[in-house]
């Protein structure tokens, strides 16, 4: 044990590079993995812990006042009702903040949906105006228990006496409106009333819910809002923020797993000589693959202790979102285990991948067994080989060393320093090494050394074309580059590094894998760039969103919008929800724009809404009706049915894409009585939205309700950092094995130096070889990874539209210029990191050549 534990300390003091890379390799990758844990947990255990301490309703139904709600309780499946509680919309404001609300009469704190209060307390009859903010809804309107809330257009004032929080489809500006519980006397004209239905089997709810709308029946039911698409809403960006780090934390595990196995392989092929010394002083292949092993293990399970330790301590304390996430998954029950379970599954994948190198290092036999070299440069022509290299077979022939040389006190050696410096040469030459003769004499030419030759060996002296093709000869078009000057270090150098197939293409594939993952990253963040830089292109052609009371008519709103000198267009419309067929849940059903100002939708299939009774429709609501661009669907706004044919696919950022889209005019002719609640602004470019917005609401002297449209990118800004950081741990692992094919390369090299040498080659042509293999093998991982990668990342990002229901058609790849610096960066990288090892290897003294190719 003392043994191994010595060796396996030098090992370490020789490697300290390598070492210091798998630590930190390592530690990034658990941290990765954590974060997504935490981000998981955190984007679907608030949402439950809230839903399940509110002993929350499955289902809620917007009624008008006359449905016969009573009924409900009696269905299959309901184990518990909330309500009806009688409800009004209205607009309130608070510190220059508006946002619209549902008032929802309360008189009592309810058993089913009872929101759990944060700040401040429940409604008291003793403060009659006093009303109960949904947390989200406070932090919009920026207000706090104590504060005072005014309605817009009247002289009512509500006072805010508590903070809770609610499982219910949380507040959106000028999408969903926030919820504020009041008593009945705050309420005193409700336009509808709303109902909450706790099922005994969550698996039933669409079944629950058509069953209500047979029971209620159509024309009663406003809205209906399920479990689901609350839950669904409340993970939003922080389930994808999850998925995207464990998508990369998984990738970049596997690619440290090859890159510490291919990081073995070499330093075994590198080192037989004293791995069959370990053999021969008595060391078991046992104990030669728990050095490896233990050695290796012990660098992953620093770097996974480090990182659970940073994480653990330092995690709460990351600005943001994730730093949000970090603290309220320490707070859950899994968050211990999880801390355990991730980093030693990591260690545990490392070793499995580091066990199979170790496997092949325990095989080695105690005494080396010469292997054959890498032809290095194949089969030459005798005319190329002295044009190529200039010069003639004089200057090829090895020197006869005087007594008391390096090349006699290798004598006793198994293959002696002529043989091989001979056997070089043949190799380089495309010939056969001469067979072994117990009498051979390590004096003599070159010439003398050849010895006859077979036929074969006279056509390739010859410069013929042999009768059958070998392994390690030039291809035609090397001989070719050779012929017309190219440098031979060049040419040698590509053909280096592909000689061995199996091989190059193991290390060619090792590389690829970061490189991959990078450029899968680097699409995902152009993919947010251009949310913010060309939203017109996302669905998202409007800035502003604005509503107006009833104080100003359409006309009036029309021009008090188009007077402002920063909006390019005002498009009239309406939002309202429809029930779909089968009656099983709602979707919104939008009329923007006219048939003479058309609303730019942004189109991923099909073609716009042009003619009567056609609209497009978001990714979402075909995947919720199964139907596709083209065919007819039928929805129920009221008691009125509507008709629609779906001529093409809109990217819909809002309500998960369940939306469908035509004109205002289509809707009129449905119902000619039906005018604009609402108004989407196109800016002019370069327009500000928030002083826009802040002109119009002066403008409009408390008529105007304006707010900026959301983008969903906003809440993607901590994934920029994340891919920040993630390209970091992938560009070190990506180092990693860049050094190990660089110390393979090197080492294979150290066995041909006297044969390249022989030949005329000068330390400077040698060096240039290795930099030249090591560029090749670079750019072919660069040119995989592009091939690979690009459109990979199209299929992710646009399977991740998909499930969200935005839609395929977002995904925006690197631009060109980024792709070839990245290509650029990567095989300058590698030629730099492999100049100065190959340039002192090509120095090295003809005894530390003789050793190390004994």
């Amino acid at each position: 044990m003392r043994a191994t534990l010595r060796w396996a300390h030098s090992d370490l003091r020789t490697h300290r590079g390598e070492a210091l890379f798998l630590v930190l390799a390592t530690a990034g990758i658990v941290a990765s993995l954590l974060l997504a844990t935490a981000l998981f947990g955190y984007a679907t255990n608030p949402w439950q812990r809230v839903f399940t301490q509110s002993h929350g309703a499955h289902v809620w139904l917007h009624t008008d006042t006359a449905a016969d709600t009573g009924k409900l309780a009696e269905l299959d499946g309901v184990d518990s009702v909330a309500g009806p509680y009688p409800t009004a919309a209205t607009t309130v404001a608070s510190r220059g903040s508006r946002a619209a609300v549902e008032l929802r009469a309360t008189p009592q704190r309810p058993s089913v949906g009872r929101p759990p209060v944060v700040s401040g307390h429940w409604l008291d009859p003793a403060t009659p105006n006093g009303v109960v903010l949904e947390s989200r809804l406070a932090r919009a309107l920026l207000a706090e228990p104590g504060d005072t809330l005014t309605v817009p257009g009247t002289a009512r004032k509500l006072t805010v006496v508590g903070l809770a929080d609610s499982a219910e489809p949380r507040y959106r500006p000028g999408e969903q409106p926030g919820l504020v519980w009041a008593l009945p006397s705050a309420v005193p004209d409700p336009g509808g009333q709303v109902i909450g239905l706790r099922l005994t089997d969550p698996g039933d709810t669409s079944y629950v819910v058509q069953r209500a709308v047979t029971v209620l029946g159509a024309g009663a039911i406003g809205e209906v809002s399920t479990w689901q698409q609350a839950r669904a809403e409340a993970q939003g960006d922080n389930r994808l923020l999850g998925q995207v780090l464990g998508l990369f934390g998984l990738g970049a595990l596997v690619a440290a797993g090859l890159a510490v196995h291919g990081a073995i392989a070499t330093r075994i092929r590198g080192h037989l000589r004293d791995l069959s010394v370990l053999k021969a002083i008595g060391f078991t292949p046992g104990q030669v693959v728990r050095i490896f092993l233990l050695q290796h293990l012990a660098y992953a399970l620093l770097g996974a202790v480090a990182a659970a330790a940073l994480a653990e301590a330092l995690g709460s304390r990351i600005p943001g979102r994730l730093g949000d996430a970090v603290g309220v998954w320490q707070g859950l029950p899994g968050h211990t285990v999880a801390l355990f379970v991730i980093p030693v599954g990591a260690v545990l994948f490392i070793g499995a991948t580091t066990g199979l190198a170790a496997w092949r290092a325990g095989r080695v036999p105690p005494v080396p067994v010469q292997r054959p070299t890498a032809a290095l440069g194949g089969r030459l022509t005798g005319a190329n080989t002295g044009r190529a290299f200039g010069p003639g077979p004089a200057a090829a022939a090895p020197r006869t060393q005087p007594a008391g040389t390096a090349a006699q006190a290798l004598r006793p050696a198994a293959a002696p320093p002529v043989r091989r410096l001979t056997d070089g040469l043949r190799r380089v030459l495309g010939l056969r090494p001469t067979p072994a003769a117990p009498d051979r004499q390590p004096t003599g030419t070159t010439s003398q050394a050849l010895g006859p030759q077979p036929p074969g060996g006279l056509r390739r002296v010859l410069g013929l074309r042999p009768a059958a093709p070998r392994t390690g000869q030039l291809s035609d078009l090397a001989r070719r580059a050779l012929g017309a000057g190219i440098p031979p270090a060049l040419v040698l150098g590509w053909h280096k590094a592909f000689t061995r197939r199996p091989r190059s293409l193991a290390t060619v594939a090792r590389l690829t894998l970061p490189l991959l993952l990078i450029v899968v990253a680097m699409s995902a963040w152009t993919t947010i760039d251009r949310f913010h830089s060309t939203p017109e292109q996302v669905g998202l052609p409007t800035a502003l969103s604005v509503r107006a009371d009833s104080g100003l008519n359409e006309r009036q709103t029309r021009a008090l919008l188009e007077r402002d000198p920063g909006v390019a267009a005002a498009y009239p419309g309406v939002e309202t929800a429809a029930l779909v067929p089968g009656q099983t849940a709602t979707i919104a059903l939008r009329g923007l724009g006219t048939d003479q100002d058309p609303y730019p939708y942004t189109l991923a299939e099909g073609r716009p809404a042009s003619g009567a009774d056609e609209a497009v429709a978001g990714q979402g609501l075909l995947d919720l009706l199964d139907v596709r661009v083209g065919d007819w669907v039928r929805m129920t706004v009221g008691d009125q049915p509507q008709i629609l044919h779906i001529v093409g696919r809109s990217i819909e950022p809002d309500n998960a894409g369940r939306v469908i889209s035509t004109s205002l005019d289509t809707l009129r002719a449905n119902d000619p009585g039906l005018r604009p609640t609402l108004y989407e602004l196109r800016l002019d470019p370069g327009a500000d939205p928030r002083e826009v917005a802040d002109r119009l609401a002066t403008a409009g002297r408390g008529h105007l309700d304006v707010h900026t449209v959301t983008n969903p990118a906003d809440g993607l800004s901590p994934l920029r950092a994340v891919v920040a950081g993630l390209i970091a741990v992938l560009a070190l692992i990506g180092l990693i094995e860049l050094l190990t094919a660089i110390g393979g390369t090197v080492r294979e090299s150290e066995r041909d130096l006297l044969a390249l040498k022989a030949i005329g080659l000068s330390p400077r042509q040698i060096t240039a070889i290795t930099v030249t293999a090591t560029g090749c093998t670079a750019l072919a991982a660069v040119l995989a990874a592009t091939a690979l990668g690009l459109p990979l990342a199209h299929w992710l990002i646009d399977a991740q539209g998909r499930s969200s229901g935005i839609g395929a058609g977002i995904a925006q790849g690197p631009s060109a210029p980024l792709m070839l610096l990245l290509g650029t960066a990567a095989v300058l990288c590698a030629a730099a990191l492999a100049a100065l090892p190959a340039a002192r290897a090509a120095r090295r003294r003809l005894a530390d050549t003789l050793s190390a190719v004994a």
